[in-house]
Formats: C-alpha cells, sequence, structure tokens
C-alpha cells in the first residue's frame, strides 16, 4: 500500500509540476500533450492526489501525504478557476441579456461550466458531407486547377438555427488539416441547428498571407451564395479558428472591405460576418516571429508545392512568418503591420469573442489584451475569457472532461446565440 500511495500521488504531483513548466517554442511541443492531459482531467488527478494522501497518511508514507494534498489543492483550485462565472457577457450585452437567449435554445447548450463530464453527442447523428469543393481557382504555373475543400456538418433532423460557423484549423501557417480535433464541438454545435463549415485552406509554402485570407473571405462568400441550400442566414455568418486559424479568421473578418486582401474574383461581394470566434489566434505577428525566434533561413519561393500531409516535411515550416509575409519585420515591417488583426480594429468590426489561456507558450496574453483594449476603445462588443495556467490548443483533448474546454464551450454556445437573435 505504501507503494500505491506514492504512485498515486507521485503521478497526480507529476502532473502539477507540468503546469510550472514554461518550455521554449522549439521543443514546447514534446510537453504540449502530457500538459493536455494534465489540465484536461485535472478534476481527477486531485482525486489521485487525495487517495494517494490518504493512504500514505494510513500506512506512514513520509512524501505521499504532502505531495498527494498539494496535488488536490492545486487542481481543485484550477478547475474551479477555469469554471468560474464572469461579467463579460454582462458588459457587452446588458444586465438582461440572459433574457436575450430563448428557453429553447438554453436546452441544447452547455448547461454550467464546470462538470465532471460533458455530453458531446447528440442524440442524432449529423450530417456530416465531406470534401465539397467550395471554390475552384483556375490553373497556376503547374497548368492544374486547385480545388478548396471543405467539411459540411449540419443537422439531419429538426429546426436549424441559420447561422452558419466558418471554421478554420489550427497549422502554424504550414502544418494541419481540417478535421482535426474538432469533432466534439462540431457535433455540439450542430445540436443547436448551427451549420458548420470546416474549411481546409491553403498553406505555406504554396501561397502567402494574401492567398490564405483570400480562401478564408473564399469560403465565406461560398457559403452565402449557398445559403438557402444548407438553412443558413446570409447576415448570420460567424468566423472562427484555433490557433493559425483563428489569425486568419480575424484578419479576414475585420478586412471585409480592404482591398488589398480581397481577391479580384471577390471584388463587390459581400464578405462581412456577423461575429469572430478566436480560440489562441496569434493577433500581432511581431511577437509572432520573436516568439518563435526565427533564424535567418534562406526564404522558400512561394508557390512551392510539398506534400503537406507528410508532417515532418512540413512542420519544418511551421510558424515562418517571415515565409508567410515575404521577410523579416526589419525587412518588410509594414507586411507585419498589415497582418496584424489588431491593426484592423474600426468601429464597425465584428463582434468578437476571445478564448485563450494565460501560460500559452506560443501566443502571448499581452496580444490579447491589446486587441481586446483596442475592440472596446473602438466600441466594438468584444468577450474576453482568459483561462489561468492554461495551455495552448487546450481545446482538443478531451474537451469532454476538461474544464477550460466546457468554460470555453460555454461561452461559445451563449456568444453565438446572442449573435442569433441581435
Amino acid at each position: 500500500m505504501v507503494t500505491i500511495s506514492y504512485i498515486l500521488s507521485g503521478l497526480s504531483f507529476f502532473m502539477v509540476l507540468l503546469f510550472f513548466l514554461r518550455q521554449p517554442v522549439a521543443i514546447g511541443f514534446l510537453f504540449l500533450f502530457p500538459k493536455l492531459a494534465a489540465l484536461a482531467l485535472s478534476r481527477y488527478w486531485a482525486i489521485l492526489g487525495l487517495c494517494g494522501a490518504i493512504i500514505g497518511w494510513r500506512y506512514e508514507a513520509l512524501w505521499a501525504v504532502p505531495m498527494g494534498l498539494i496535488s488536490t489543492i492545486f487542481m481543485t483550485w484550477y478547475s474551479w478557476r477555469c469554471s468560474r462565472e464572469h461579467n463579460q457577457f454582462e458588459k457587452v450585452f446588458g444586465s438582461n441579456w440572459q433574457s436575450k437567449i430563448t428557453n429553447e435554445q438554453i436546452d441544447t447548450m452547455v448547461q454550467k461550466r464546470g462538470s465532471w463530464y460533458l455530453n458531446l453527442n447528440p442524440s442524432t447523428e449529423p450530417l456530416w458531407e465531406r470534401d465539397i469543393t467550395f471554390w475552384t481557382l483556375p490553373k497556376d504555373n503547374n497548368e492544374k486547377e486547385t480545388k478548396l475543400l471543405c467539411d459540411i456538418w449540419s443537422p439531419s433532423e429538426g429546426k436549424r438555427s441559420g447561422l452558419a460557423f466558418v471554421y478554420l484549423h489550427g497549422s502554424g501557417w504550414a502544418v494541419g488539416d481540417k478535421d482535426f480535433g474538432t469533432r466534439p464541438l462540431f457535433r455540439h454545435l450542430v445540436s443547436q441547428g448551427h451549420t458548420v463549415v470546416d474549411v481546409a485552406y491553403r498553406l505555406i509554402p504554396r501561397v502567402d498571407i494574401y492567398e490564405m485570407v483570400g480562401d478564408a473571405k473564399r469560403a465565406v462568400a461560398w457559403i452565402k451564395d449557398n445559403a438557402e441550400r444548407y438553412g443558413v442566414k446570409p447576415d448570420k455568418v460567424v468566423l472562427a479558428g484555433g490557433s493559425a486559424g483563428a489569425h486568419i479568421a480575424l484578419l479576414a473578418g475585420y478586412t471585409s472591405d480592404y482591398q488589398k486582401l480581397i481577391p479580384d474574383e471577390l471584388k463587390g461581394h459581400d464578405l462581412s460576418v456577423c461575429g469572430l470566434v478566436s480560440l489562441y489566434g496569434p493577433t500581432n505577428l511581431y511577437s509572432g516571429y520573436n516568439r518563435y525566434k526565427l533564424k535567418r533561413q534562406p526564404l522558400v519561393p512561394i508557390g512551392t508545392i510539398i506534400d503537406h500531409t507528410d508532417m515532418r516535411k512540413a512542420a519544418q515550416y511551421a510558424g515562418r512568418t517571415d515565409i508567410l509575409l515575404g521577410g523579416h519585420p526589419d525587412e518588410v515591417p509594414k507586411m507585419y503591420d498589415m497582418a496584424s488583426p489588431t491593426t484592423h480594429v474600426h468601429k464597425n468590426s465584428p463582434p468578437t469573442l476571445l478564448i485563450q489561456g494565460d501560460k500559452d507558450f506560443l501566443v502571448p496574453t499581452s496580444d490579447i489584451e491589446e486587441l481586446y483594449s483596442k475592440l472596446v476603445e473602438s466600441g466594438v462588443p468584444a468577450i474576453k475569457n482568459l483561462f489561468p495556467w492554461t495551455e495552448h490548443a487546450f481545446d482538443i483533448f478531451l474537451p469532454q472532461f476538461s474544464p477550460p474546454s466546457q468554460s470555453a464551450f460555454y461561452d461559445i454556445d451563449r456568444f453565438l446565440a446572442l449573435l442569433l437573435n441581435r
């Protein structure tokens, strides 16, 4: 029993130590999944720590008791902090904001921020259409047409809300694809009657920032053109994303009338969205450059075709803002300004929901604070939820158990409902 007490207390204590591990970006991803397991299962680590402490006290295992108690106290505190209510909705939508959401909508939402297990499986299976071509680009230098693809998630039965949730995956601008770690969220949103458009936008080094944002805007234009087919209201399109996808979503959403970032074939189209949702998205590209500590490597020509399914090959370009923007900050400072969403905030910017962990090893909290302050100063409805001791990509691992994921889903539910009912 002494050995068991040390195993339980030691394992839970190790998970606590992971919260305090501050790793450089270069090796950050080695520790990312263990840290995500620590925060997602924090309530259960607290129980293990308590069991280890009790057994250790009973069988006089000297160090098992303090390790277990420390783990229990920290993990309980962390879960409570992530699940705490905030007053952001009241500040933005008024003290009666809850009355603006119907009982029918509330019934399909996350009911509270903290629970031991959040059932994210809807009672009816959603329709999932894969690899839908939403845009065909003309032949390029390789004499091939390019088909831009998306997946469509929509209700198989019941009433459709009319809201389209256009989502851009995380990627470091270079890796990944649609349908990565997002199924729980998409199933949950579809259960509320929303339609989800999961976009596979092109990545570096094949394209630069102009074409990447252009792909996001093409997706917005396409779902508006096909609104009737999918039961969507053209004025109820929300653009969202995670990590680099959130950066592209914010930039596309704030620049619906910025001509330099609008593809020629979209000139004159209505590219506006009714809201933006950012999950730990970069907002200041200077900070991203400094955080990655990029070495001055030879630039890869834009248009270079690589196999993005080969993660090892594609990962060498992840975070390379010099490729994305055509140089380093001292070489093309105007590009870094242009590509930073904060630069483009104005009084008519879409309402914005910002969700972030305050220990994100990729995106500094100060950048989120800067964007939030500028939105508030411009009179734009903005909600910011910063989770303590929470890491990048916290929502992709066991969200049904994770306190920050449950709280993020809670906020997204209500933000979308309020946008829909405006």
